[in-house]
C-alpha cells in the first residue's frame, strides 16, 4: 500500500533542494530560475522509528525493513498555473495521485536566490498555490456537470448525489473556500473522495528558513503558523483534521545528506539540533494522513507496515499479501511495550501477553502481528 506526498510551491523556494535531501539523490535539479524541475521526480523516503531498531535488537534478523512514505516534486506553480502559465495543468494533474500536499513556503531572506514576485511573503505565496488549486478543482468540476447530467436522466441515482456533491463544492470554492471544507455525510464520503480534488487533501505547511533559524523559527515561519492555529480554530468541513505546519532548513538537510551518521550527529549538535529536519518533515506527512505501523518479526527478517488508522486485520493482513486477507483466520498479536519490556516473542507467549484476535480487531499502532491463514 503506497501513499504520497505532493510537494508544492512558487519557483525558487528550495522545493527541489528539499526533495533532493528527502531522498538523498540529485534526481532533482536545484537552480535559481523558475521550472527547473521538468519532469515530476518521485522518491521514496523511510519513514524512521526507533522501534523498528530496538525489535530488530531483541530478535537480531538477517534484515530490517522500514516502512516507506513516497514524496512528489511537483514543478514550481505561478499565478495563472490553472490556465496553462508556467507549466500548467500537465503538473497539476500529477497532484491529483497525492494524498497530501506539502506547500514548501520561503520563510528566508537572500538578495541571490530571485522571488518570482519579487518579494517574500510566506503567506502570499501559500494564498497563490491554493488558488491555483481551488481554479483547477472548479474547472475540473465545471467539466463533470453536462455528463452527470445525462445519466440522471437516464435514472442514474448515483450521478444524482454526485451532482450534488459537485454543486455543493463548486459553491464553496467560489466563495474561496477549499473543497475540505465541504459537510459531506459519511454515506456520501465514498463519492466526494472519488471526485479527487486537489483542495480536499490535507495540506502540510512547510516552512523553509535560513540556516540560523532552523532550530527556533523566524518572523515569517511565526505568521504561517499564527494563520495555520487561526484556521484550524475556525475549522469546519468533511475533513477537520488541523494543517500541520514543519520548521526546516533545506540547506542544511541537503548538507547532512551528503554526511555520514557519525559526521550527521556531531554536525547537529554544532546546530543545536537534536534531530534532523526531514525526519520531522516525515513523521509530520505520516501523522498527517492518519497513518499507523505494525510490525512482523522473524529470523529472516524485522518489518515495518504501514495502514490507515482505523484498519481491521484482514485488510492489514492484505497489505503483505491479498491471500493474507482472503484466508485471515486469526492474528497473533503482542504489543509493542509488551514485546520490549519481556524481551521477545516468547517471554511475551509465556507471560500470557499474547492475545488471538479475529476480523473484528482493529490494528493499533505498534502491533506485532503474526496472520494465521488458511490457504
Amino acid at each position: 500500500m503506497g501513499f504520497k506526498c505532493g510537494i508544492v510551491g512558487l519557483p525558487n523556494v528550495g522545493k527541489s533542494t528539499l526533495f533532493n535531501a528527502l531522498t538523498q539523490t540529485a534526481a532533482a535539479e536545484a537552480a535559481n530560475y523558475p521550472f527547473c524541475t521538468i519532469e515530476p521526480n518521485v522518491g521514496e523516503v523511510q519513514v524512521p522509528d526507533p522501534r523498528l531498531d530496538k525489535i530488530s535488537a531483541i530478535v537480531k534478523p538477517q534484515a530490517t525493513i522500514p516502512t516507506r512514505l513516497t514524496f512528489v516534486d511537483i514543478a514550481g506553480l505561478v499565478k495563472g498555473a490553472s490556465k496553462g502559465e508556467g507549466l500548467g495543468n500537465k503538473f497539476l494533474a500529477h497532484i491529483r495521485e497525492v494524498d497530501a500536499i506539502a506547500y514548501v513556503l520561503r520563510c528566508f531572506d537572500d538578495p541571490d536566490v530571485t522571488h518570482v514576485d519579487g518579494r517574500i511573503d510566506p503567506l502570499a505565496d501559500a494564498e497563490t498555490v491554493e488558488t491555483e488549486l481551488m481554479l483547477a478543482d472548479m474547472e475540473s468540476l465545471e467539466k463533470r456537470i453536462e455528463p452527470l447530467e445525462k445519466k440522471i436522466r437516464g435514472q442514474d441515482k448515483e450521478a444524482k448525489k454526485t451532482l450534488e456533491l459537485v454543486t455543493s463544492a463548486l459553491e464553496l470554492l467560489h466563495e474561496g473556500k477549499p473543497a475540505r471544507t465541504a459537510l459531506v455525510a459519511e454515506e456520501d464520503r465514498r463519492l466526494f473522495q472519488a471526485l479527487n480534488l486537489l483542495t480536499s487533501k490535507r495540506v502540510l505547511y512547510v516552512c523553509n528558513v535560513d540556516e540560523a533559524s532552523a532550530a527556533t523559527g523566524n518572523a515569517y515561519s511565526k505568521q504561517v503558523e499564527e494563520k495555520v492555529a487561526e484556521t484550524t480554530k475556525a475549522a469546519s468541513g468533511s475533513d477537520p483534521k488541523p494543517a500541520e505546519v514543519v520548521v526546516i532548513s533545506a540547506r542544511i538537510e541537503a548538507e547532512l545528506a551528503q554526511l555520514d551518521h557519525e559526521e550527521r550527529t556531531e554536525y547537529l549538535s554544532e546546530l543545536g539540533l537534536s534531530e534532523a529536519g526531514l525526519d520531522r518533515l516525515i513523521r509530520t506527512g505520516f501523522h498527517l494522513l492518519d497513518l499507523i505501523t505494525y510490525f512482523t518479526a522473524g529470523e529472516k527478517e524485522v518489518r515495518a507496515w504501514t495502514v490507515p488508522l482505523g484498519t481491521p486485520a484482514p485488510r492489514a493482513a492484505a497489505v503483505i499479501h491479498t491471500d493474507f486477507e482472503k484466508g485471515f483466520i486469526r492474528a497473533e498479536t503482542i504489543s509493542y511495550d509488551d514485546f520490549i519490556t519481556l524481551g521477545g516473542e516468547q517471554a511475551a507467549k509465556e507471560a500470557g501477553k499474547m492475545r488471538l484476535e479475529g476480523k473484528e480487531y482493529i490494528v493499533k499502532d505498534g502491533d506485532l502481528l503474526h496472520f494465521r491463514f488458511a490457504t
